[in-house]
């Protein structure tokens, strides 16, 4: 049996368009994919909507540079918050497990809205109101490498998140089918170690 070690970093930050990756270094930002550094998306404030910007709960649109939040209620909704923390990705909390996809949120003043007198620097994890879903298990995206999602090796010691239903750029070659605390717990037919960053950190993956 192969043992090798991964760690999942974010790609991309594009809603819906996301690729993981991890590095074979073991490091990780507390996240499974959450630590690389990428050029993120953005937020933009409008007025009005909710006290807290981008709050849990709250939506916004998709732009081609930036996101704004919008009503739920909007045509232009497109994503809901799930969770939603201050400071940066690399040291903050994980996003939850099915997140499609996360924005980075940068400090803004405010004036005349209600809110708060600014809105501190953070990021917002995104679920889209309709699919796809590459958050989900095997959906080839998402800032997280989960139980269920679909690898494949890019060489130099990295495996890249890929759509377990083949669909992808890149066939899956192994699928991470249990998240256990170490690797002790793996079952015997690990083939490969995933670090997923959470409570349960190593991933088991077996070839497909």
């Amino acid at each position: 049996m192969g043992e090798r070690w991964s760690a999942g970093a974010v790609c991309a930050l594009l809603a819906a368009l996301l690729a993981g990756c991890s590095s074979a270094n073991g490091s990780d930002a507390g996240d499974g994919r959450l630590g690389a550094k990428a050029s993120p998306s953005s937020a933009t404030q409008p007025t009005g909507y909710g006290a807290v910007f981008l709050g849990v709960d709250e939506c916004s649109s998709f732009g081609t540079t930036s996101f704004t939040e919008v009503p739920c209620t909007s045509e232009r909704a497109a994503a809901r918050v799930i969770a939603r923390y201050d400071g940066d990705v690399s040291s903050g909390p994980v996003c939850p497990a099915t997140t499609d996809f996360v924005l980075h949120i940068s400090a803004q003043g405010t004036s005349g809205t209600g809110r708060d007198s600014a809105v501190p620097k953070g990021y917002a994890c995104m679920r889209n109101l309709e699919p796809p879903h590459p958050g989900d298990p095997g959906g080839g995206g998402g800032p997280r490498t989960i139980a269920g999602d679909c690898v494949y090796g890019s060489g130099s010691g990295q495996v890249r998140e890929t759509a377990c239903d083949g669909s992808g750029q890149r066939k899956p070659q192994y699928k991470v089918v249990k998240a256990v605390v170490k690797r002790a717990s793996c079952p015997a037919s690990t083939a490969l170690y995933v670090q997923l960053g959470g409570p349960q950190p190593v991933g088991c993956a077996r070839p497909v």
